[in-house]
């Protein structure tokens, strides 16, 4: 009987902690995110579902380029839920990446969320770097092509570089309405307040110089999560 009693406790806690590794199942049709209210929540409340409209679930412009006329050659639109309410409770976002020739979507991460990426145009360099290992953190990497697809798993360190001298595009689809996002070199040597000189310098083994003027560079965001 105690050996059942411990199966099932194993069992349940499993269970528990697969329901909490992505975004909440949805009880109802839909939950527009409603973001008037004061309620707080993981996510956001529901508006009054006799106000709701085709528009709290439509968005546009997908088909036109962004500008990446920055240091990284590169932009991201965002559909999230914080810019299409409907996503509320879905569990799914996604967004459109411009490449100017060379560009480059930086090392980042998605604490929230796995990513899909799908090749429009163009011929990408695209990879993920694993966590520690016995053999360090192996990159897996590959040449993607128009037509290509390439998963990045949630919360790894990923990039994707544009290797022609043309424009290129691509399409990302997330399993969180809002996946969270984290740049490498931003969030290292930009945040605010600034990370101590004397941390950074031997954690990544540079000194203090170095470290004190790349922390007085101004780091591109080519994308924001809120």
């Amino acid at each position: 009987m105690a050996a059942w009693v411990i199966l099932i406790v194993a069992l349940l806690a499993l269970s528990s902690s697969r329901a909490l590794a992505s975004d909440p199942s949805p009880l109802q049709d839909f939950c527009v995110a409603d973001f008037d209210s004061n309620a707080f929540v993981n996510g956001f409340p529901c508006k009054d579902p006799t106000t709701v409209t085709a528009d709290d679930f439509h968005i546009s412009g997908l088909d036109k380029v962004s500008n990446t006329d920055n240091d990284l050659g590169a932009n991201i639109t965002l559909v999230n839920v914080n810019r299409l309410p409907g996503l509320n409770t879905l569990g799914v976002a996604m967004s459109r990446i411009d490449y100017a020739p060379f560009g480059l979507n930086p090392p980042h991460s998605h604490p929230r969320s796995s990513e899909i990426l799908h090749v429009a145009e163009g011929t990408l360099y695209a990879g993920f770097v694993t966590s520690n290992t016995e053999k360090g953190n192996i990159l897996i990497a590959k040449k993607l092509s128009s037509g290509d697809a390439f998963v990045f798993p949630q919360g790894l360190m990923h990039f994707q570089f544009n290797l022609g001298d043309t424009n290129a595009v691509a399409f990302a689809a997330f399993g969180s309405q809002s996946p969270g996002l984290i740049t490498v070199a931003n969030a290292l040597f930009g945040s605010k307040p600034s990370i101590p000189d004397y941390i950074l310098s031997q954690a990544v083994q540079l000194s203090k110089t170095t470290v004190d003027w790349l922390q007085q560079q101004e780091w591109v965001d080519i994308a924001r999560e809120y």
